[in-house]
Order: structure tokens, then C-alpha cells, then sequence
């Protein structure tokens, strides 16, 4: 101890350049300490874990360390040399106190931007829809209250009320709000859309006429891009206070992106309703892009004035593909149709000849007729039989969620699969298949 001692009063017995010199020697010396074991021993662990959110917190803590060790090597040199009752020194010191409250608050700051979304995911259910940016409005009501806490200790230290500065900004800030309200509207409308989730990145929306997939949701606007290769910028004032049709999420991961195709066919009052329906039903089964489940229909649905209308109810799994899977059915239904002699009616003025079209003959087509009403009645009583399946099972998954026990998993799972028959059930219902 007493060669410790003596190496003290040999210190303090130096002058005041070399005790600064002394001072700014040992702030350089911990830093290397510092940065050496925050590269060799705490960056080494981060990476070998496997998480992700202390990869991106490791950078902004390293910063925020070095910087703190330099402001009070600063301090403690500063204090040795002039002493704690020395003028300059107790004005001084208020500053620093400042300094190390915002570096706090800034560290929290950092941490809760990283580590917010991870804590909202973890405690999240996975099929969900989620939205990109969703905790957006949570971060930043977190990070502002942290921010405000800061600055009201930070301010104090130097003797300044954050309350006495805000009220004499008031006016000010009064006449910048007026000149500025359809931007602050815009801003404040953008946390709303990541609060009430309408629509992500990726979303194919309806909004005012205008049908395209969402490119980006900005703080001020939000871009879609149309079929015909057109952005449309939309403000998120006139979103907000607009009817939004959200015809395929796509954005989001671990959601189908599936859409469902409806396309209409009038055929000749010649024709038989059964061969009509099971010719158009075989072309949307061997489709590639139409899927399985659920199962493409085809209805009756309209007696028009020169022709008899039918619907084709389909899904296709990725809605990049809707516009290709329409071209392949349109197609392939007038070569069909073709083959098949079904006539596809146009209110126009013919000549007519008493010549039958060689792409066809009547016993052909007859046999087709026959085959087809044979194929039709199965298909309408599997048809039955589904419906009344589907109802059944609606009726006993309502009478699951009235269970008050039930846990949120369960009852989210029973939730999507009672959107899925209830959606199946609408498409029948829509052509008035009843």
C-alpha cells in the first residue's frame, strides 16, 4: 500500500500540464482496454449466437460506451487538476451530467428500436397477418417517452424547465402546425395505417378506382404500381378517409397469396346447361394455375336477352398469375367450345348457311351432351354434399368460440378456418346456387 501511496503523491505532486497529459494517457489507455475486449471477447459471443438483435445492438452500444469513457476521463482529469471546489470546475460539471443522461437515454433509445419488434414477434401468432412497419407506432411512442424523460433530466441539470420552453414555443408552434397541416396529417395517418394493418407491402388494393400492388408505405404518401406499369402516389389523408379493397395479401410471410378468379362465359340458348358447365369445369380442373382447393365451380347465374351466362369460380395461388391463368382459360374455352360445336353468341346480324362447320358433327355432339349430363348430376350432388359439410362444420365451430375458456391459438385457428368456409359458401351463394 505504501508504494501505492507514494506513486499518488508523486502524481499529485506533478504539474497541472503533465497531470493533464496523465489524465488523457489513462482515458486513451481505457479506451484500448475497452475496444480490446468488447472486439475479442464480447464480439466473439455475439457472433456465435443466434439471435439477430444483438448483432444490431452490438455496434450502437460499442459507440456509446467509448464515448462515455471519453467524457469522463474528461471529467475526473478535469477535477484532478483544478481541484472540486475550483469555479470552473462546478460550472462545468452540470454539463457532463447532461451528457451522460443523454447518452443513457440514447442507449435505451437504441435498445428498444431493436429490441420492440423481436418481444412483438415472439409474443405474436405466427398465422396471422402481419404488416410491415406494424410496431412502428409502438416504437416510436416508446422511444418519444424515453426521449422526453431524457431531455427533462438533462435540461434540469443545467437549470432549464422543459415545461417553461415548451409553453413559449407554444404560438410558434401553433402557426408551424397551421402551415403544415396536411403533412402533419399525412404523418399522423401513417401511424394509424401501421396500426390498423388495412393492407402491407405486397398487397394487391382497390383504392378510389385505382388497382394495383403496394410498392411502399411511406410516412407521408403510399405507392402502388398498376397493371400498366404506373405509380400512383397516394397520400395517406385521402387513404385514410378512402374505401380500401384489399383483393390479395401477398406481403406478409406465411399468408397464402392466393386470389380468386371469377370470369364470365355466355353461350347460345341452343345450348345444354349440363355440357356447357362440365366442358368449362374440365378446362378450369386441368389448368396449371388454378389449384385443387378449394375446387373450381362452374354456375348458372344470368338468362340474358341473346345468351345464357355462366360463371367460373376459381382460386389461383399466386395472384402474379391471375392475369396468365384468365389468358389460358379464355383460350383454351374457345378452342374447346370450338371442338365441342357451343356456340358463343354476339348480338349481330349473320348470314346463314346451310353448311355445318367441319370442327364438328351432330353425333359427336350429342354424345357429348349425354356424357356431360352424367358428369353433371355426380358433380351436383358432390356439391350438396359439400355445402351441407361446410354448414355443419360452421355450425360447430361457432359453438367452439362461445367457449369463454378458450385459448387465443385455438381460437385464432378456428377463426381462419371459419373465414375459409364461410368464403367457400359465399362463392356458391353468388351465383345463386342455393
Amino acid at each position: 500500500m505504501s508504494k501505492i501511496d507514494d506513486a499518488i503523491e508523486t502524481l499529485n505532486d506533478l504539474d497541472s500540464w503533465m497531470q493533464w497529459c496523465v489524465g488523457i494517457g489513462a482515458t486513451l489507455l481505457t479506451l484500448v482496454i475497452v475496444r480490446l475486449v468488447m472486439k475479442k471477447v464480447v464480439l466473439d459471443i455475439v457472433r456465435k449466437t443466434a439471435f439477430d438483435w444483438d448483432d444490431k445492438l452490438y455496434t450502437p452500444v460499442t459507440k456509446r460506451i467509448y464515448l462515455f469513457i471519453l467524457f469522463a476521463g474528461t471529467q475526473l482529469t478535469m477535477t484532478w487538476v483544478l481541484g472540486e471546489g475550483d469555479s470552473f470546475a462546478e460550472t462545468v460539471n452540470p454539463f457532463f451530467q447532461a451528457t451522460y443522461i443523454l447518452l443513457s437515454t440514447s442507449l435505451t433509445s437504441v435498445t428498444l428500436r431493436t429490441l420492440v419488434p423481436v418481444v412483438m414477434d415472439r409474443f405474436s401468432d405466427p398465422s396471422s397477418v402481419t404488416v410491415s412497419g406494424s410496431n412502428s407506432l409502438i416504437i416510436f411512442i416508446f422511444r418519444a417517452a424515453v426521449w422526453f424523460g431524457g431531455l427533462y433530466l438533462a435540461l434540469s441539470e443545467l437549470g432549464i424547465e422543459l415545461f417553461g420552453v415548451l409553453a413559449s414555443l407554444a404560438v410558434f408552434s401553433l402557426i408551424i402546425g397551421l402551415a403544415m397541416q396536411q403533412t402533419l396529417g399525412n404523418i399522423v395517418n401513417s401511424f394509424m395505417l401501421a396500426l390498423d394493418q388495412p393492407f402491407e407491402v405486397g398487397d394487391r388494393i382497390e383504392v378510389e378506382g385505382k388497382i394495383g400492388s403496394v410498392v411502399s408505405v411511406g410516412i407521408l404518401s403510399t405507392k402502388i404500381l398498376t397493371h400498366e406499369e404506373n405509380l400512383v402516389v397516394i397520400p395517406n389523408n385521402s387513404l385514410v378517409n378512402s374505401t380500401v379493397i384489399n383483393h390479395a395479401r401477398g406481403g406478409g410471410d406465411g399468408v397464402g397469396r392466393r386470389i380468386s378468379l371469377v370470369q364470365d362465359i355466355g353461350v347460345g340458348y341452343d345450348e345444354d346447361i349440363s355440357h356447357v358447365k362440365y366442358t368449362i369445369l374440365k378446362l378450369m380442373r386441368e389448368c396449371p394455375y388454378v389449384i385443387s382447393k378449394p375446387e373450381p365451380r362452374v354456375l348458372l347465374i344470368e338468362l340474358g336477352d341473346f345468351a345464357k351466362v355462366f360463371r367460373m369460380y376459381g382460386w389461383v395461388e399466386d395472384y402474379s398469375d391471375e392475369f396468365v391463368a384468365r389468358d389460358w382459360l379464355l383460350k383454351n374455352v374457345d378452342e374447346q367450345f370450338s371442338t365441342e360445336g357451343i356456340e358463343i353468341p354476339f348480338p349481330t346480324s349473320v348470314e346463314i348457311s346451310g353448311k355445318q362447320s367441319p370442327a364438328f358433327n351432330k353425333s359427336h355432339k350429342t354424345a357429348s351432351i349425354r356424357k356431360a349430363r352424367l358428369q353433371m348430376v355426380k358433380e351436383d350432388k358432390q356439391l350438396s354434399k359439400e355445402r351441407a359439410a361446410a354448414k355443419e362444420e360452421i355450425e360447430s365451430i361457432n359453438e367452439k368460440l362461445e367457449d369463454p375458456d378458450l385459448d387465443k391459438k385455438t381460437r385464432n385457428l378456428l377463426e381462419e378456418d371459419l373465414r375459409e368456409l364461410n368464403s367457400l359458401l359465399s362463392m356458391f351463394e353468388a351465383g345463386g346456387d342455393d
